[in-house]
């Protein structure tokens, strides 16, 4: 049987791409090849980005009320073909249906937003600055944007940027993460449903060369990327370099603080959501458990006979609450971690790095595996792992579990189990992390908030989402008028 081959989106039609450069698209769950999606040239980024160009001219005078009623067409198709594009997310990524019906929940809230952006767009005015003189200023789009997507939410992130993109009156090109294309090639489906003026949405998939192709070409004004911190980094550099825009968010190492005042019958179950959720792939998974006191003995044991009850397999079944990593490869990253954890002293007091799943051999799946006796600087407890991964560090006051994650490079989340208010004040306050939980596992703003890493988990001045997304699309122009 053969497998049908993913086509590019550009200036409103399917195109296919000429590269001889195919990837085969997996499902990590069964290993069934899916699809192959082309590495596509640099010629063909190029061409993508001259239709978004040409269609900037007239979709920038397009009223913002008449681009967002394209987005309320796009939220209703979103929302009709919600459980459909969930399923296409546990296919190409991996993850539990319920995760992925979560993850279409907040793409569609992003769209929500973003139909708001005509009151986000409001300029500011000050009349009689000087006698007889006005000052204003409005928000105007700048032309071609593009986004660089990473696997671990296909449908989530890129909308975090594409709708506030084409609100403000920008074109955009999307480059989804080549290991998961089938989720966004459904979304541009609807996107064609819509019937966006051709070339203001477009779709190019490939690998590095079609991100350097996007960052170099000197017609395209800003980037936006969910990516690795090394990636992060290399492209913020480099987009920077070509005098871009550039908002990065890059990787993280996320600790949950555990005061000796915890109520414990509730804490646990979120740490453990918080850690294996996405079986660990995503950048707001806790990883480092920071046991303050007497708490660790009893959290330890609690931890562990929780993780046990995980049920891993298919994300498709039900009854399975942790699905495979996203590829063999991936796989062997964390194992390679794990031996690393192993070698310099950590304890692995819950092991199920040999879990199969029967009727799916060929599926890339690793249990929830812990760590005790965990030091600070341990590379388990420095790098981001990306697996359900979960090390445990002992602390003796809240001042010592603060200087820990202050310690860490990265700067995403950090979260706060305590039934103290001073302590979850003093805690939100003094960890250097953009996301804070207090009693969350997963500190995720909603659209209406943006998504702030800091340190290395974030490259850039603007985040995405809500406000901070307006205005890294729009630039300030102030007028300063007199009439004689």
């Amino acid at each position: 049987m053969s497998v049908k081959k993913i086509k590019n989106y550009i200036n409103g039609q399917w195109v296919e791409s000429s590269s001889s450069r195919v990837l085969d698209v997996e499902n990590p769950g069964t290993g069934e090849i899916l699809a192959q999606v082309p590495l596509s040239t640099r010629q063909e980024v190029h061409k993508a980005v001259k239709a978004a160009k040409d269609a900037f001219s007239q979709w920038k005078e397009v009223t913002p009320t008449e681009r967002v009623g394209y987005l309320f067409k796009l939220k209703f198709l979103l929302e009709k073909n919600k459980e459909e594009l969930a399923r296409i997310i546990t296919q190409d990524h991996g993850k539990v249906i319920d995760d992925a019906r979560g993850e279409m929940k907040r793409a569609i809230e992003n769209v929500e937003m973003a139909i708001g952006t005509p009151s986000l767009m409001q300029g500011k005015i000050l009349q009689n600055v000087s006698k007889g003189i006005d000052e204003y200023f409005i928000r105007v789009p700048l032309g071609v944007f593009a986004a660089i997507a990473p696997f671990n939410f296909p449908a989530m992130i890129p909308f975090w940027f594409l709708p506030y993109a084409v609100a403000t009156g920008n074109t955009y090109i999307l480059k989804p993460s080549e290991q998961v294309p089938l989720t966004m090639k459904r979304v541009f489906e609807l996107i064609d449903e819509v019937g966006f003026p051709p070339g203001v949405l477009n779709l190019v998939n490939g690998d590095k060369v079609a991100v350097d192709a996007l960052i170099e070409n000197e017609d395209i004004v800003g980037i936006s990327s969910i990516t690795s911190t090394p990636v992060a980094e290399y492209i913020y550099h480099k987009a920077a370099e070509h005098n871009k825009r550039v908002q990065c968010g890059g990787g993280a190492k996320n600790s949950l603080v555990v005061m000796p005042d915890a109520d414990l019958e509730k804490t646990v179950p979120n740490i453990i959501d918080s850690v294996y959720g996405n079986t660990g792939q995503r950048c707001l998974a806790g990883a480092n458990v920071i046991a303050v006191g007497e708490v660790y003995a009893e959290l330890k044991k609690r931890l562990v006979e929780s993780a046990k009850k995980i049920k891993v397999g298919y994300g498709l079944d039900k009854s399975i609450t942790m699905g495979p990593v996203i590829s063999q490869k991936a796989k062997e990253k964390i194992l390679s971690y794990i031996d690393k954890g192993l070698e310099q002293g950590a304890k692995l007091i819950l092991d199920r790095r040999s879990i199969r799943v029967k009727e799916y051999p060929q599926g890339h799946y690793l249990g929830p595996c812990i760590f005790d006796e965990v030091k600070q600087e341990m590379v388990i407890a420095c790098d981001e792992i990306f697996g359900p991964v979960m090390t445990i560090i002992k602390a003796k006051d809240l001042d010592e579990a603060i200087e820990i994650i202050n310690r860490g490079p990265h700067g995403n989340a950090a979260m706060i189990y305590t039934t103290n208010g001073k302590s979850a004040r003093e805690f939100s306050l003094r960890v250097d992390c953009g996301n804070i939980g207090i009693q969350i596992g997963l500190p995720a703003p909603v659209a209406y908030f943006p998504f702030v890493g800091m340190k290395k988990s974030f490259f850039g001045d603007l985040h995405g989402q809500g406000q901070d997304a307006v205005d890294f699309f729009t630039h300030k122009k102030v007028i300063i008028s007199r009439w004689w």
